[in-house]
């Protein structure tokens, strides 16, 4: 067997080389992708998984079956840490794997730290595995008496996880819960009044309060302390304080960003380690901030696939142009969306259906891979 490519993580930026895997294997390549699950779930429909407008099959990738059947290996299992210069990979389990060329997907956690440990009602937003938990125990709550459901975070994921609880909440139609969002000083900060405003109006007309009185201080099983002093009762909590990059990267001491994900050039490639390659929210691209949206990830598919090929076969690089502005919807539930691209902005139940689309055409393109091999 030639060279060993291992890519870490089967998320959107890594989709293209996965389907192409078999095209690795034929030129005598070896392929191993290790992931925590046999499926990786599309955060974008995450959601509306939440909410009930998607089942769990409908938003996520076969990525065990898929390395297989092309003759790649899979590993389920989390990596904690490389060696860069051993080129050496550790795994949760205690599994050390050689690499030749190594791709991280590894994606971002959300942190969790004001939140007490081993709480069962107490869940974060991402990976998409923990929203799946979360609805489930949900829908058995509300059929049993009425609860307060807390969202700590100000950001869009605040939004859609509010709104798509409510919508799972009208779905079983018994006891309606109270849904509050603990947003610090200002819900969604990061966007333009014409897109905050709508989706402000939108969930608090549904009857979701929105408290922009300041940080949370503290967080217990049953209640939330803000740094002014009020308390708030709740009964089940969502963290969705933003997202960080994987830890792997400063644990193996490789060089990062100011995010501390994987510093990349503009060949997705770490800028002290050429074997080493990266996409979607782990990494931190030198050349400008990018945000932390799923469009990235996809538009760095068929760099990644090229580049990766292309440094086991010596050949040249491409480069990675983060490409025009993209386009963003927000599902914030009952069949609502807030859609923006460039200067158009507007909401409502078209905003949704456009989204909805989009999602379900992305799913069926890759899903069908399932299918072919």
């Amino acid at each position: 067997m030639g060279k060993h490519l291992v890519l870490i993580g089967g998320g959107h930026a890594h989709m293209m080389t996965m389907e192409n895997i078999g095209r690795f294997v034929e030129k005598g390549f070896k392929v191993t992708v290790i992931g925590p699950s046999f499926f990786h779930y599309y955060s974008g429909m995450g959601p509306g998984m939440l909410g009930g407008t998607y089942t769990p099959e409908d938003i996520r990738f076969a990525t065990k079956d898929v390395v297989e059947k092309q003759g790649g290996i899979f590993v389920k299992d989390k990596v904690v840490k490389i060696d860069p210069d051993k080129k050496e990979i550790y795994t949760k389990t205690g599994q050390t794997l050689s690499y030749d060329v190594l791709s991280f997907n590894a994606g971002s956690y959300v942190p969790m730290q004001k939140a007490p440990r081993d709480c069962d009602h107490i869940y974060s937003v991402k990976p998409i595995e923990k929203l799946m938990e979360a609805a489930e125990k949900l829908k058995v709550l509300f059929m049993q008496k009425k609860i307060v459901v807390t969202i700590v975070g100000g950001g869009p994921s605040s939004a859609e996880v509010a709104g798509n609880v409510l919508q799972l909440a009208k779905k079983i139609d018994k006891y309606m819960p109270d849904i509050q969002i603990f947003a610090g000083k200002k819900m969604m900060a990061k966007f333009p009044e014409n897109v905050r405003s709508r989706v402000i109006s939108s969930l608090k007309k549904r009857g979701i309060q929105i408290f922009e009185t300041g940080y949370v201080k503290e967080i217990k099983s049953n209640e939330i302390s803000l740094e002014s002093g009020e308390r708030f009762s709740t009964d089940f909590i969502f963290m969705a304080l933003g997202v960080k990059p994987s830890t792997i990267f400063e644990e193996s001491g490789l060089p990062v960003g100011s995010d501390k994900g994987l510093l990349v050039n503009r060949y997705l490639q770490s800028v002290k380690y050429p074997d080493i390659f990266g996409g979607g929210d782990c990494i931190c691209f030198q050349e400008q901030p990018l945000d932390k949206v799923g469009v990235y990830a996809v538009r760095e598919n068929t760099v990644l696939l090229h580049n990766l090929m292309a440094t086991l076969e010596g050949s040249n690089l491409e480069v990675f142009d983060p490409g025009p502005e993209y386009l963003l919807i927000f599902n914030i539930g009952s069949g609502l969306g807030v859609f923006k691209k460039k200067q158009l902005v507007f909401g409502g139940k078209i905003a949704f259906m456009i989204k909805d689309y989009i999602d379900r055409r992305f799913m069926k393109q890759f899903q069908a891979i399932e299918q072919i091999l």
